[in-house]
């Protein structure tokens, strides 16, 4: 595929010559402190203040405006009132300047007169050749290069240094809060971006310039409006193609949370459960915090994530074992079972009062025998069902070596190629582990949520690079009737289904009383009778379904009924469904709806007239696979049920994930024509004994009439 980079936005990453629009002498201001910050850590390229009234700015020599600078600059900082901004971006036109950091306020985020400010600018910025970052942003900083072209305060008090960690982030806040955390466990960023309003180049666009530089691991997003998916998809994809990792903490959760981000950057609210489904897709860890943001740093940074389970976790205290083992079975992170051969090699290692089982208990006797540190960890290194390990510190000082210790974890860690974790609340403790680049953690239930955030989020990779899309079922997909009511009729919407591959419930659409008592005799001896017409959706509010009816008069009985109460509702009647009574162990309601972002959604979950009120339900991103499905379904609260209790069989889950994965591609084939469809119930038996789809109403896109 084709290179996303924009070359303009990666000059603004790694710039020579940088302008700085309304530079000022003060670096407590938003255009003298990039001057300031640019000579302090070191930028050895051009910079060139502006500023009209001065012929130097922070001793250097300041020029009246862009096209009075000896050569064209990589980027210019934008850091003027609102309203000089526009006359700045026709000088960086006129000059050649690809790119501009727009500092300046006073656009999406203040209401409806600076969102049209803000069209303009983006107009006017696009029909000049010219990206934006911003506006409204605090900046970009590069601390290999120290082109820190970013006004915030917390590189006054927080030195910089070069690392392989990238902090791409909406608000400025957000972006600074991390780097502080990251600097104080000794970790080193590289590039720290706040994009403000996103107007031009977005969040996703800007880490995927980050993404692309070799030496950084991982990247780190706060995002606020996701409006680029297809970008941030592509930012996912190349970090994980080299052994990188995506981070990212997406706000606005709750309504208020939503309402807040909406505000703070003019950004679009996006459906959480669809930006949950996104970034399992993509392989991107969703951190539910800030802390959760920068927790696995450390592990990310010693071994590349991939799917691990085991932990085996080793302490000198009983206690401290037996909580890390607590904190790993909450997160479904199981214990490894040591294998006899290790058991034997613990037990000539250990005191006889020692425990050699998983979690392993050194007891006190570490202080007085230093060397059954090493030994113990060599002897669980030789482990296969061993994917990971934790150490627990919970108290050390005088009589223990420690600074040994983190030499053998670090060589230990070294040599077998797996993620180990230390806890240890004590400061001194941990600055010697950290010294020896062991990843160490305060509390030993970081250090467990760190390695199970690793190891799952291996497996999100691995998943989303093994993922195919299905695109050769799309096209075979039937194609819609033609009309011009909003909502298909369920004959329409069932024989649509069935010719999507969707087993439904046999049935005939009867256009009068002779055809229903026929359709009775040919499906009976039970039978359910419902209206059709297009204009009645749920035709149960209107009386218009009559269940398990088993004569021929019965049958007739129903038709009248249904054809005289829609009369009566004064709507055009289609006919009258008579179709088989089918019986199954379970109902799942399925739903497809078309997201303007995200593509082709569909949804599954328990059926009935609960779904709504009980929210256990899974969403997918078409094209998924029927594997994907399951597994998923296995995720719900009711999946114990479904896999059979107290001796039942399990449900059929293959013809709930077929079904699912044909109605993504049903909409897939037309996004253009359906807007939603709306399956439900979906009627299962044991394994085996398959399903019916029951009901169904399918939507059509505004302003659609017959398919295209």
């Amino acid at each position: 595929m084709a290179s996303l980079l924009d070359p303009r936005l990666q000059r603004a990453f790694a710039p020579q010559r940088i302008a700085v629009v309304g530079a000022t002498e003060d670096r407590n201001k938003v255009g003298g402190r990039p001057l300031h910050y640019l000579q302090r850590f070191g930028f050895q390229g051009a910079v060139y203040p502006i500023n009209p009234k001065r012929a130097t700015v922070q001793d250097l020599a300041a020029y009246p405006s862009l096209d009075a600078v000896p050569e064209t600059p990589d980027v210019a900082i934008v850091a003027v009132g609102q309203d000089a901004v526009p006359g700045v971006i026709d000088q960086c036109a006129a000059r050649g300047v690809g790119s501009a950091i727009v500092m300046s306020s006073g656009f999406g985020e203040t209401g409806s007169d600076g969102v049209a400010r803000q069209h303009a600018l983006v107009a006017q910025a696009r029909r000049l050749g010219i990206r934006l970052i911003g506006p409204n942003a605090q900046g970009v900083a590069n601390f290999s290069t120290g082109a820190v072209m970013n006004f915030s305060t917390m590189f006054m008090e927080v030195a910089p240094q070069d690392g392989p960690v990238a902090i791409v982030s909406q608000s400025g806040a957000a972006s600074v809060m991390p780097y502080a955390m990251l600097r104080e466990r000794g970790v080193g960023v590289r590039y720290l971006v706040a994009s403000g309003n996103d107007a031009d180049a977005s969040v996703c666009e800007l880490a995927l310039v980050a993404a692309a530089d070799p030496a950084i691991r991982v990247v780190l997003m706060y995002i606020e409006s996701l409006n680029d998916p297809a970008m941030l998809a592509e930012v996912a994809r190349l970090a994980a193609a080299r052994g990188a990792a995506v981070v990212a903490l997406k706000s606005g959760r709750s309504a208020h949370g939503a309402k807040a981000a909406a505000s703070h950057t003019g950004a679009i609210v996006n459906d959480d459960v669809v930006v949950d489904a996104f970034f399992e897709r993509h392989g991107i860890w969703r951190a539910q915090d800030v802390h959760g943001l920068i927790n696995a740093i450390e592990l990310y940074l010693t071994v590349p994530p991939r799917p691990a389970e085991r932990l085996v976790v080793m302490s000198h205290s009983g206690a401290v074992g037996v909580l890390c083992a607590d904190a790993a079975e909450s997160l479904g992170l199981p214990l490894a079972e040591l294998g006899e051969p290790v058991v034997k090699a613990l037990a000539g290692i250990m005191p006889s009062f020692a425990t050699a089982q998983n979690p392993v208990d050194l007891t006190a006797s570490l202080m007085t025998q230093g060397g059954m540190y090493a030994d113990t960890l060599g002897a669980l290194a030789a482990d296969p069902q061993a994917d990971m390990f934790l150490v627990g510190v919970p108290v050390a000082g005088e009589g223990y070596d420690v600074p040994g210790m983190a030499r053998d974890t670090a060589r230990f860690a070294a040599t077998r190629g797996k993620p180990t974790a230390v806890s240890a609340p004590q400061a001194s403790v941990r600055q010697a582990f950290r010294d020896a680049g062991v990843p160490v953690f305060v509390h030993e239930t970081d250090a467990v949520d760190a390695l199970h955030q690793w190891s799952r989020h291996g497996t999100l990779q691995q998943q989303a690079a093994a993922r195919t899309a299905a695109a050769s079922a799309v096209s075979r997909m039937p194609a819609l009737p033609a009309g011009d009511a909003p909502l298909l009729s369920e004959a329409d919407s069932l024989a649509l289904l069935a010719g999507a591959g969707i087993p439904t419930a046999p049935y005939r659409l009867c256009r009068n009383l002779d055809e229903a008592v026929a359709a009775w005799q040919a499906l009976g001896p039970h039978v359910v009778v419902k209206a059709c017409s297009a204009q009645i959706p749920h035709k149960s509010e209107h009386g218009l379904v009559f269940l398990d009816v088993q004569t021929a008069q019965q049958a007739a009985e129903a038709w009248t009924a249904c054809a005289e109460r829609v009369a009566a509702m004064g709507v055009p009647l289609d006919g009258v469904i008579v179709a088989q009574r089918v019986r199954g162990r379970r109902e799942f309601a399925l739903g497809v709806r078309q997201d303007p972002l995200f593509g082709t959604v569909v949804m599954v979950s328990d059926g009935g007239k609960y779904v709504e009120a009980l929210r256990d339900f899974v969403v997918l991103l078409h094209p998924f696979s029927e594997a994907d499905v399951i597994a998923k379904l296995r995720t719900l609260r009711i999946a114990p049920i479904l896999a059979g209790v107290r001796g039942e069989a399990p449900v059929d889950l293959d013809v709930v994930a077929r079904t699912a994965v044909a109605l993504g591609a049903l909409a897939a084939a037309h996004p253009q024509a359906i807007a939603s469809i709306d399956l439900n119930p979906l009627i299962v038996g044991d394994a085996g004994q398959g399903g019916w789809a029951v009901d169904a109403v399918i939507e059509r896109q505004e302003g659609i009439h017959a398919n295209p």
